[in-house]
Order: structure tokens, then C-alpha cells, then sequence
């Protein structure tokens, strides 16, 4: 398949807009957007706070950045190089690194251990970390079909999540943009994706994306990966714009960088670039700490997504 530029913009933009809106307002209150942006345009909503400055991304966005450009400079995976990314980016001391990434970037194992390690010590390793940073590696291997793509986001989560869980849910997130990249509805490939699932966690994901699944129903915390997911397919399944599915996602409270750049990054690939307001795209910026002063924009990040799709 050839991923159709505007789509493919969407999803990664997208997803970054979606962490920078959701910053300021992670582990806060449902509804606190919307009571502080009552008017849906009334523009102000890149707000910054809580140690964000107005359009800022957080780790969510830096990560996925770092996975971009590997898989660019390697023609593919080459999981060392992503690891030593990551690596080297949380040595740099970033504004917020999730407890369970920087125990297993920072512990000194190998790449193709640390994570294991960790989650036989831990058994705690079902974080969303690996499903924030997808949007980026989702577009660049769209074009290998299910399977593979599916199989690449297994594989790039396990650096860093020694369970499972986190595999598949970033697996069908993979699979789901994929989808919306071809211009067909996501929702309806949901029971197809799941029959994809390893079988020992099928049954969690199939609660959680099913139609009639709310995020009030949640047995953990929306930073759980599945959680996560459930939440941003709801945001997407509730409304009609990718707007509205940012808002709706941020509204929920919680991990509320990460869904909403999970939601984002699913709904720009449904709506296309054309949807994001540019009152949201045009503050964004995507600092890179550990790799000098660079900061990427709108117009970095839209080069970094081209590249992806050739």
C-alpha cells in the first residue's frame, strides 16, 4: 500500500498535538479542558503548565521521534540502535520519563535484556510507554500488512515493557492505524485485529475496545496500557472529529498526555492533517534532550512523517 500523505501527517501530528494539549492536565480531574475551554475554537487551549510550556511534548512525543529516525537511518528495525536512542535520550535527564522506561533505560543491562529483567524483578510492566510513542513506527510500517506491522510493534515495545500486555496492545494500535491509513474505519477491523492477539491477552483487549465499553468501567488506572487503548478507541468511537476526540480523551483525566496522544495519533489517521486545528499545530514543539539543542516544530515533524511514507 502507498500511506496517503495527509493520513499519515495526521497520525503523527496528531499524536504529538494530542500529548502537548494533554500535558498540563495529566493526573487531574475529569471534564478539567473542557471547564476551562467550555467553547470548542475558542483557541488558548495550548496552555502549557504543570512544567510544560504552551505546546510542548513530552516524553510521549520525544520517544516516538527517536524510533522515527531510527528506523530511517536503518531502513528498519535495528533494535540496538532504538534502545541506545532511548538510552542516551534518558541519560539527558528529560522534564518526565515514566518510572518503568528509566528503570530499564538507565539499569546498564543489554538491550535485549533489560526489559525482560526488570518485569521478572518487578512484575509490573503493563504501562502505556510503548503504545505513546507508536504513531511514527505505525505510518513507516503500514505497508508491510498486519502481521508485520503488527509484529515491529511487538518488538519495539518489548525494549522497554517486559509483558506482554504492552506488546499487544501496541500491536493493535499498530494494526488500527494501519487501517485508517488505507481509508477504511478502524472500528469496524477491531474483531479482525483481535483474532491477531496472543491468546493470553485477547480477552482483556477485547473488553475494553468493544462497542459498548466505557472508560468509567476501567478495572486500573488509564496509564495501564490496556486501559489506554480502550479509552482512545472510545474517544475515537463517540465522535466525529479529530477535535472532538482530543477533547473527549483529555476530558476522562488521568494519564491524560498519553491517551491523548494515543487518541490523537488514531483520529489524525481517520481525519487527515487537515482536521488538527492550526491554532494547535503552529505552538508545538518537540524538544530532544541528550541530542544537543534540537527542538523539532510542525515543519520538522511534517519532513520526519514524509520520509516515513517513501
Amino acid at each position: 500500500m502507498t500511506v496517503p500523505t495527509s493520513r499519515a501527517l495526521g497520525a503523527v501530528l496528531g499524536s504529538a498535538v494530542g500529548d502537548a494539549l494533554g500535558a498540563p492536565f495529566e493526573f487531574g480531574p475529569e471534564g478539567a479542558f473542557s471547564a476551562r475551554f467550555p467553547h470548542p475554537g475558542q483557541g488558548g487551549e495550548m496552555c502549557g503548565g504543570g512544567g510544560w510550556d504552551p505546546g510542548e511534548a513530552t516524553d510521549d512525543t520525544q520517544m516516538a521521534v527517536l524510533v522515527a529516525e531510527s528506523v530511517l537511518a536503518h531502513d528498519g528495525l535495528e533494535l540496538p540502535d532504538v534502545f541506545d536512542r532511548f538510552r542516551r535520550w534518558a541519560a539527558a535527564d528529560p522534564k518526565d520519563i515514566g518510572l518503568q522506561t528509566e528503570a530499564v533505560l538507565t539499569g546498564g543491562d543489554p538491550w535485549d535484556l533489560a526489559a525482560a529483567l526488570h518485569f521478572q524483578t518487578s512484575q509490573r510492566a503493563a504501562g502505556n510507554g510503548a503504545l505513546m510513542r507508536a504513531a511514527p513506527s505505525a505510518v513507516y510500517f503500514a505497508p508491510t500488512g498486519r502481521d508485520a506491522t503488527m509484529d515491529a510493534a511487538r518488538r519495539l515495545s518489548a525494549l522497554t515493557h517486559g509483558d506482554g500486555a504492552a506488546w499487544e496492545g501496541t500491536a493493535i494500535l499498530h494494526e488500527l492505524i494501519r487501517v485508517a491509513l488505507t481509508g477504511a474505519d478502524p472500528l469496524t477491523a477491531v474483531p479482525d485485529t483481535l483474532t491477531a492477539v496472543h491468546p493470553d491477552h485477547r480477552a482483556r483487549y477485547a473488553t475494553v475496545l468493544a462497542p459498548d465499553w466505557h472508560p468509567d468501567r476501567a478495572t486500573e488506572f488509564n496509564g495501564a496500557v490496556w486501559p489506554c487503548l480502550g479509552s482512545a478507541v472510545w474517544a475515537l468511537r463517540t465522535t466525529s472529529s479529530y477535535e472532538e476526540a482530543v477533547r473527549a480523551a483529555i476530558d476522562l483525566g488521568g494519564d491524560t498526555d498519553t491517551v491523548a496522544a494515543v487518541t490523537g495519533g488514531l483520529a489524525g489517521a481517520v481525519y487527515g492533517v487537515e482536521d488538527i486545528p492550526d491554532r494547535w499545530t503552529e505552538p508545538l514543539h518537540v524538544p530532544l534532550p541528550g541530542f544537543g539543542e534540537r527542538v523539532l516544530r510542525t515543519p520538522e515533524l511534517t519532513e520526519l512523517t514524509r520520509r516515513l511514507c517513501n
